[in-house]
């Protein structure tokens, strides 16, 4: 059956506390995937990665499993999306071995980049000559508000963030074919938990973007006291034949 609903974390840690819900045998990523069926692979942003590592991750999970690939950072935070086509080149050689496990590219932008309409649409032109599938952008400018009518024209979504520095930031914005939550926790970032109002809320949320057809995704980065997991699980149980 074809998934549309993609629901885990940034990374396949499995904490302690929930290493009973897991079977005993295999690496962290085959343990993971027994319960949930994505995952945004963080570590791309800060160093590369072999093609062999990336076949090896698809070769440990179910056919339906997806990972979300984060972009690197010489590209968003040292270029700032100009004059990089052949660090692009580079990237998507490496995360292309995922294959039909390649769900998604993240581009998250730092906050001092402010939106240039020239410098965007060249590089979304870039992107989308050697790129069809599904991607997001999480820009941190308030500038970027002003970027939507761009987004939906190379079919970018925008990142729901929470925390988000740009006003309307934690409601999906950009291309509609496409949501994607991005928890980082809040009030603190990456350690508060979510408790399971909020968690009923984003489910609902989640049930209406799937019934519109958007491909959708959450992912729980709020992985510094490890509650992340517990948040994927549960909205996981939340959404019930969806996930």
């Amino acid at each position: 059956m074809s998934r549309s609903v993609y629901v885990g974390t940034a990374g396949w840690s499995v904490p302690r506390e929930y290493g009973a819900l897991f079977p005993d045998t295999g690496t962290h990523l085959q343990r993971y995937a027994t319960h949930l069926m994505a995952a945004e692979i963080n570590s791309s942003f800060y160093r590369p990665h072999q093609p062999q590592t990336y076949l090896r991750w698809a070769q440990s999970v179910p056919s339906v499993f997806r990972f979300s690939v984060k972009l690197p950072k010489l590209i968003t935070h040292v270029q700032r999306l100009q004059n990089c086509e052949a660090l692009f080149d580079e990237f998507l050689a490496q995360c292309r071995q995922l294959g039909d496990r390649l769900g998604c590219l993240l581009i998250q932008l730092p906050p001092s980049l402010a939106y240039d309409p020239v410098t965007a649409a060249a590089f979304f032109r870039m992107l989308r000559q050697r790129y069809e599938g599904t991607a997001v952008l999480e820009p941190r400018h308030e500038t970027w508000r002003e970027a939507n009518g761009l987004l939906i024209e190379h079919r970018i979504g925008r990142v729901a963030a929470d925390p988000s520095p740009i006003t309307g930031g934690t409601t999906p914005g950009g291309w509609s074919g496409v949501r994607y939550w991005r928890l980082h926790g809040s009030p603190r970032i990456y350690y508060s938990d979510y408790d399971v109002s909020r968690l009923q809320v984003l489910a609902a949320k989640i049930q209406l973007s799937a019934q519109a057809g958007a491909e959708t995704w959450c992912i729980f980065d709020n992985t510094a006291s490890g509650f992340a997991l517990g948040n994927a699980l549960s909205l996981r149980a939340l959404l019930g034949p969806l996930v």
